[in-house]
């Protein structure tokens, strides 16, 4: 997982094109937007963050800055 893939895909992207670019790949197809990552695995992770991340700022109005700190915080405080 990267943050700067996150980070990207937060800032150009709305929820709704995320979603269909995470079922794209669900489906073994080709997302309409770009992804980073060294494979697929890692493109649906960034995907997947980053709708948690909008999700926190659509759901809870939160700044995205705010968002993306408290889910980098959560990833390392499950892996610690």
């Amino acid at each position: 997982m990267k943050i700067q893939a996150i980070k990207d895909l937060v800032e150009k992207h709305d929820l709704s094109t995320l979603r269909a670019a995470e079922e794209a790949i669900i489906n073994e197809q080709i997302p309409s937007i770009q992804i980073t990552g060294e494979d697929v695995g890692e493109q649906l992770t960034h995907i997947l963050g980053a709708i948690d991340v909008l999700e926190k700022v659509q759901l809870e109005g939160k700044d995205k800055g705010i968002a993306l700190r408290e889910f980098f915080q959560r990833v390392r405080n499950s892996i610690s």
